[in-house]
């Protein structure tokens, strides 16, 4: 009982030694995110295996426009794992409370916005991705339900993340995992009993998810002994609504960067055919999985830092930075070298037709170098997220996203353009990925070192 206890607790991280500190918290994390990116990985081998190619690619390119309109979530999940990391370092309790009633309330109201507008402009943007008419239908079904069930979704990424920043990364990760299971039995399910299709996935998501966030909140109402959540907590005030704005609107803009030159992306990824268009998906399924450290760290590294700065510790700040940021390197470095080792053994998973298999570990080999370079920019962007400092991410986003990737990527299309390749050479939606990723790392590195981020605390 007494194991159980302090497995669950919230860890301080204004305590003891940094790099056991966060890694402690990242390993869960770590886990969990694992277990997130089983939810996308289960549905495209499942359609792939069971409904076919086209159908992998639908789902593959029903993600940018996703993703784009739930910039939302995003953004307060962001602002409100730093703001309850900040008072909870803090030890000001009355002040969290305000703060998780709030950004639940804010959630609930960006649900209702999503469920109307999502539905509106599926097709839409699916029409203007170029989305090949033969994957129409099904992108535009596996969208409009998971917009519809959408509520799952917010609330589990806005109560994880606040649960996070309250140092329990175990409790978040044993109801994803919970769902996750719940996720592939209902995915098998609708697609091959009863024959829903893409559909099928869509629904079983949304489900899953909706379970894993009535867990959260069951949670967060259990934890009396950090904060206590009372009804007139969740009439948001305007004191926390603003700062949850200030700190989670940049890394809402950032993701909504992200998304659209990914719909940009997107475009010119669908003008090379539908071969290319279920490559690019398993390629993006197997990159998750890849990027699941840098993540990890990165989030770890943004509760780390919201708590020291709440306690006013800056010089445990830079250490923590330090230890975090090797570890999550070398992390990174050894699941890139398991990848390229075997890398082709996780991508006949998704499907059985060779050609698409070796196309698919071709792209991967342009990444491999750049998620490396990622573990440097997540787990410094982590320390200036959680520190306050907000825009420097996003500027840096911004620059290597729209600045550098969509403009090379074009550029090397139009470069490489021949008549038996008359929309260039497909290598270039890799070849740009790669160079945002490695000036990226070096910018935000340099931005680190200046030490803005120590004068943006609460």
């Amino acid at each position: 009982m007494n194991f159980l206890k302090k497995l669950f607790a919230s860890i301080d991280m204004t305590q003891k030694t940094p790099w056991k500190q966060i890694t402690l918290f990242a390993i869960p994390m770590l886990i969990g995110n694992i277990a997130q990116q089983l939810y996308n990985t289960v549905d495209s081998i499942v359609v792939g295996r069971y409904v076919g190619d086209n159908a992998l690619a639908a789902v593959g390119s029903a993600g940018p426009v996703l993703n784009l309109l739930l910039v939302l979530f995003i953004g307060i999940a962001a602002g409100a794992s730093i703001i309850v990391a900040q008072y909870f370092g803090a030890r000001q309790a009355e002040e969290l409370a305000g703060a998780v009633g709030t950004c639940i309330t804010l959630t609930g109201i960006s649900v209702l916005l999503i469920m109307v507008i999502g539905p509106l402009v599926t097709r839409p943007l699916l029409r203007l991705l170029n989305t090949p008419e033969s994957l129409m239908d099904w992108c535009a079904s596996y969208l409009n339900i998971l917009f519809i069930g959408v509520a799952g979704m917010a609330f589990y990424n806005i109560l994880s993340g606040i649960l996070r920043g309250l140092g329990d990364s175990v409790s978040a990760l044993l109801y994803l995992l919970v769902a996750t299971v719940l996720n592939i039995f209902l995915d098998v399910l609708f697609v091959t009993a009863f024959r829903m299709e893409v559909a099928g996935v869509a629904l079983a998501t949304a489900l899953a998810q909706a379970v894993s966030s009535l867990f959260c909140i069951r949670r967060l109402m259990h934890m009396k002994e950090i904060f206590e959540l009372k009804k007139e907590n969740l009439i948001p005030t305007a004191r926390h609504s603003s700062a949850v704005i200030r700190l989670g609107l940049p890394s809402g803009v950032t993701q909504a960067i992200f998304s659209m030159a990914m719909i940009v992306v997107q475009s010119l990824t669908n003008s090379f055919g539908e071969m290319f268009i279920a490559s690019n998906v398993i390629v993006m399924r197997v990159d998750g999985f890849a990027m699941m450290p840098n993540f990890s760290f990165g989030t770890a590294m943004t509760t780390y830092a919201g708590q020291n700065v709440g306690a006013r510790q800056y010089d445990r700040v830079r250490t923590g930075a330090r230890q975090g940021t090797l570890i999550a390197v070398l992390v990174s470095a050894l699941i890139t070298l398991m990848i390229l080792l075997f890398g082709k053994y996780l991508m006949g998973i998704f499907t059985t037709t060779a050609a698409l298999v070796e196309l698919s570990m071709h792209l991967m080999r342009i990444l491999a170098v750049g998620y490396i370079a990622m573990a440097v920019t997540q787990s410094l962007s982590g320390v200036m997220r959680g520190a306050g400092d907000t825009m420097t991410p996003m500027w840096i986003s911004l620059l290597t996203t729209v600045g550098i990737r969509v403009p090379v990527a074009y550029g090397i299309s139009w470069m490489t353009r021949t008549p038996a390749l008359p929309n260039g050479n497909s290598d270039c939606i890799y070849i740009s990925l790669l160079l945002s990723w490695i000036l990226g790392a070096i910018i935000t590195g340099f931005f680190y070192k200046r030490g803005k981020w120590k004068e943006k605390g609460l």
